[in-house]
């Protein structure tokens, strides 16, 4: 199985442009004129030229619109310098929204896109999530990697 990331935009320049800038994607490919390949993420990416007002799916009534939306499946990117990568990714367009979080495992930005789209930028700290990892019983997990 391979994990394929698609985000649905309303102009593929721009999503190009800010995908670019704010976390150093590139262009692998072009598919026609509506679909842009990015890598440089673990997997990729697909912008998807979606307009403003068209279906969502044909099983639901709801319509693409990109304004600030809320799903509770969104992108977390892992950065190792995430003040530097803050900036990058406002100076390319993102909203910020909130302080920068500090937990035992890392610290986490919570941003916006362009489009709408939430995503997060988290610097793990330590061994990352496994700072924090217990198994069913509650006992702390300890890895020997």
């Amino acid at each position: 199985m391979k994990l394929m990331v698609n985000i649905d935009v309303d102009d593929v320049g721009k999503a190009v442009r800010f995908y670019g800038k704010a976390l150093g994607l590139k262009v692998a490919r072009r598919l026609g004129d509506s679909i842009v390949e990015l890598a440089g993420a673990g997997a990729p990416v697909y912008l998807l030229a979606k307009a403003p007002g068209s279906r969502a799916a044909g099983s639901i009534s709801q319509s693409r619109d990109y304004l600030r939306h809320w799903t509770p499946v969104h992108l977390d990117f892992a950065v190792k310098d995430i003040a530097g990568a803050t900036k990058r990714a406002l100076a390319a367009g993102a909203a910020q929204e909130g302080e920068i979080e500090r937990h035992a495992w890392g610290d986490i930005a919570h941003l916006a896109d362009p489009f709408g789209h939430g995503f997060c930028l988290i610097e793990f700290r330590g061994r990352g999530y496994d700072e924090i990892a217990t198994d069913e019983s509650g006992k702390p997990i300890v890895r020997q990697d």
